[in-house]
């Protein structure tokens, strides 16, 4: 009699837990319906609509206090450049872009024209017998990518799109599920292998290429990640366990070492995993952070430090040869965004790199200047004082009207104006070999690829045509080709043509690819031109 009382209050309580589940899932559904709607009337001018089912009978939206996804992009006019002026990032830029002799002739914003170049190399200026990669640069600044063509369309969301490290190959992975590589050697996208990806919760969210170019790896919603021949002649597809206790488990990031032996991972589950390729088995895993962990990365090619950034707003430094799961403590923390990381992308050099954030920033650290730890508390305070759900709801209002850097936030550069909204959108630095890493470029969820000068923090170019969110973009390391993938379904690569010139001085920048709702292109471009009073 006791064991069937005891089993009926069980099944009385079970009931009770899955009535309040339910209604959860009803509010849950009800609240993004809610946004859902409100943001579609809002792009059609109208007045909101209530969903009744919600418990509140409204959502966060309807309080005023959330504005607009989609703003327009206006550059910042005077942004903050007081820590990176005297920064050694500056003069390794200036450097690497053939610019640090005009630093010293006090003529740091003026490029050299192309008969200057030409007329010191043939005269024999000291210095200039010959052209410079840093000259070869100065070229490249003023022939940034302004043309389009559509090099494929998908039936679905297109997620990521990277070239391979020397630039002959690239690779695509839509929500069709299917990984799509093109053969990029001759200045032309031949496809050339399809492979169907398994184990695909959603979508493909990330993909590596291994350092000697053989292979790639994938995950998605899955306890698996997966290994492939990136040979066309080769079809092997392997699966790698990585044990997690979650059943509701996905990988976010993905990289591999330098020398190709371990895979690191950033996961749901807040943590970061190494898997050894040599024993075949998962050989560590690091709970890292009080979120997911959104993205993961080494800092050079040692691969002996490790970044990883999560939705705690935190980005992590570890020392790979001190990581241990009983007490993982990192080297330092940054901390100064405010919501979010959503990508993390190292310089190269072992000290500087850029993250990506829902707060709707780019940052720059110099990872040897690390925040306090009242600096994190500070950090974690703030993000856990907001709660909105970037996939769907519009940006809080407290967030937007936040300019000022957070105390003991030690980044050395902000970047704005693009947006971050709906996925794990990515940000990079310009390859060294074009351009000296002279520029930071991101995808937008407007639709826009947005490229941003480094060293002055302004917008020098907004390529424009994708009529979905651009989730990855990716340049080539030796032409100046740039790829973009969109949720529109196409796969975009910009390329230059015509007359145009950098100009980063005055922080003007180009719109390419169609204005807004402009019918007329003379129009459009007389409403860009200063007006005079």
């Amino acid at each position: 009699m006791g064991l069937n009382i005891a089993k009926m209050s069980r099944m009385g309580e079970n009931e009770a837990r899955d009535r309040d589940s339910d209604s959860r899932s009803d509010h849950e559904i009800a609240t993004v319906l809610q946004c859902l709607i409100r943001r579609y009337l809002d792009r059609r001018r109208s007045g909101p609509v209530r969903i009744f089912g919600s418990r509140s009978g409204q959502s966060e939206g309807d309080t005023g206090d959330t504005c607009a996804a989609n703003t327009s992009h206006h550059a910042e006019p005077n942004p903050d450049t007081s820590c990176i002026g005297d920064s050694d990032i500056k003069q390794s830029i200036l450097l690497q872009s053939g610019d640090f002799g005009n630093l010293a002739s006090g003529q740091s914003n003026k490029v050299p024209s192309f008969p200057s170049l030409v007329r010191r190399r043939e005269i024999g200026v000291k210095h200039h017998e010959h052209f410079s990669i840093g000259d070869c640069c100065q070229f490249s600044l003023r022939l940034l990518p302004n043309r389009m063509k559509i090099v494929e369309r998908f039936h679905s969301k297109g997620f990521i799109g990277t070239f391979t490290r020397n630039g002959d190959f690239f690779i695509s992975a839509a929500q069709d599920c299917m990984i799509r590589i093109y053969d990029t050697s001759r200045e032309c996208f031949k496809l050339v292998k399809v492979v169907a990806a398994r184990d695909v919760g959603w979508s493909v969210l990330d993909i590596a290429v291994s350092p000697n170019g053989q292979h790639f790896i994938y995950s998605s919603w899955s306890e698996y990640i997966h290994i492939c021949d990136l040979d066309r002649r080769q079809d092997n597809h392997t699966a790698l366990f990585l044990w997690p206790e979650d059943q509701h488990f996905c990988v976010f990031s993905l990289r591999f070492s330098h020398d190709g032996k371990e895979i690191l991972g950033g996961a749901n589950d807040e943590c970061i995993y190494i898997y050894d390729r040599e024993l075949n088995k998962r050989s560590l895993k690091v709970r890292s952070h009080e979120d997911d962990v959104n993205t993961v990365d080494f800092a050079d090619s040692t691969s002996q430090i490790i970044f990883s950034g999560g939705d705690d707003g935190l980005c992590k430094v570890w020392d790979r040869r001190a990581l241990n799961e009983e007490f993982p403590k990192p080297v330092g923390v940054l901390a100064g965004h405010l919501d979010g990381i959503t990508y993390i992308d190292p310089k190269g050099d072992g000290r500087h790199l850029i993250t990506n954030s829902k707060d709707q920033t780019i940052k720059l650290w110099d990872m040897r200047a690390f925040s306090s730890s009242e600096a994190v508390k500070a950090a974690r305070s703030f993000v856990s004082s907001h709660h909105w759900d970037y996939r769907w709801q519009n940006f809080p209002r407290k967030l937007a009207a936040h300019r000022k850097k957070l105390r003991g936030d030690t980044s050395l550069m902000t970047y704005r104006e693009h947006c971050v909204f709906k996925t794990l959108i990515r940000c990079h630095f310009s390859p060294e070999f074009t351009t000296g890493q002279r520029f930071i470029y991101t995808g937008c969820e407007s639709g826009n690829v947005i490229i941003y000068d480094v060293l002055t923090g302004k917008i020098v170019k907004i390529l424009s045509a994708h009529r979905g969110c651009v989730r990855d973009v990716s340049w080539h390391p030796y032409r100046q080709e740039l790829v973009s993938i969109s949720w529109d379904g196409t796969l975009r690569c910009w390329t230059y043509s015509g007359k145009h010139a950098l100009d980063s001085g005055d922080g003007q920048f180009e719109r390419t690819g169609r204005l807004g709702l402009r019918k007329s292109q003379r129009i459009a471009q007389s409403r860009m031109k200063p007006q005079i009073s």
